[in-house]
């Protein structure tokens, strides 16, 4: 009987220490404004695992990709305020399509960033069957194909977009931008060889370099890669001003009260520091998560948001 009543008593405590974390009584919706296999989708499925453990509430991956994010950002910011529906997003909806993409949202008014989980470094792929062996080896390629050769993105006015733009311009390349729904439908065309190259989050293109299935020409950060520390970063091949990168994480919309938006900024950050999520997103090619209040994470974004505006106007970045 003894043996019984301490059971009971640690399950309620679990039961009532979970129910403190949590800013909602019912099943919490996490969009994604990404196709289910690329950079995002595999961020938020890690954490709505973690999450769901740490709140004692189901999480509910939705994926509703397309239209530079607007399409998961009308279904948040037209939900209930309570905090329940939130989004896993990478920084580039909020500070990089905006510029370059005609959305119905305004990032710095309708978001609320939250709390990041991790971060993913940009390199720059090839299909497996090019020639080039380098960066100087591929710029040499496509000046000799000047006119017929083009660049894969995952999306319009994202990184991978400006990255591309900015070899162009940089190396006096004309390369034509194609621009797809995600990760996972434009590495496809660069492994196949349709589309020679592209600029990818390392986290989706890192098991594809490992499989041989894609080249890897340089890691586009100010640093090499601990993923990939062989591989040269850009700076290093001569491509200075290459540095590109997003952070991953919780957005909610505007109307979310500040005291909701402070707990789910708590229970993001325990998730994040749990042992078994940031050993599976470190093996999937992320960096560790720099933990920051919802406060610095929206003064970053403003941040971010101005170079950005700096990068479209300074290489003539038009609006699609």
């Amino acid at each position: 009987m003894k043996k019984s009543i301490q059971q009971f008593t640690c399950a309620l405590g679990l039961l009532l220490c979970a129910n403190a974390m949590a800013w909602t009584n019912k099943p919490i919706r996490m969009l994604v404004p990404a196709p289910a296999g690329g950079t995002m989708d595999i961020v938020a499925r890690v954490l709505a695992d973690q999450l769901s453990t740490d709140i004692g509430q189901p999480v509910i991956v939705d994926n509703k990709p397309g239209a530079g994010g607007s399409i998961a950002v009308q279904a948040m910011t037209s939900a209930a305020s309570d905090g329940q529906t939130i989004m896993v997003t990478a920084s580039n909806v909020l500070t990089e399509i905006p510029h370059v993409m005609k959305t119905n949202f305004d990032p710095l008014k309708d978001i609320k960033p939250v709390a990041t989980v991790a971060s993913a470094s940009m390199v720059l792929v090839g299909a497996p069957d090019l020639p080039a062996k380098t960066v100087k080896d591929l710029i040499a390629f496509a000046k000799s194909k000047q006119g017929s050769l083009s660049f894969a993105s995952y999306s319009a006015g994202t990184s991978s977009h400006y990255a591309g733009m900015i070899l162009n311009q940089k190396a006096g390349l004309d390369l034509q931008h194609v621009p797809f729904a995600g990760s996972p439908p434009a590495l496809a065309q660069v492994m196949g060889g349709q589309i020679p190259i592209m600029f990818d989050g390392m986290a989706t293109s890192l098991p594809l370099v490992k499989a041989g299935k894609l080249q890897i020409y340089g890691v586009a950060s100010k640093t090499r890669s601990a993923h990939l520390p062989q591989v040269p970063t850009l700076a290093e091949e001569g491509l200075k001003d290459m540095e590109f990168g997003n952070w991953i994480g919780v957005v909610v919309s505007s109307s979310v009260s500040p005291e909701v938006t402070d707990k789910i900024n708590a229970a993001i950050l325990k998730a994040a520091e749990a042992p078994k999520l940031k050993n599976r997103l470190i093996a999937a090619g992320f960096e560790a998560n720099q933990a920051q209040s919802a406060k610095q994470l929206a003064d970053a974004v403003q941040v971010e948001f101005d170079r950005n505006a700096q990068i479209v106007k300074n290489f003539n970045i038009k609006l699609n």
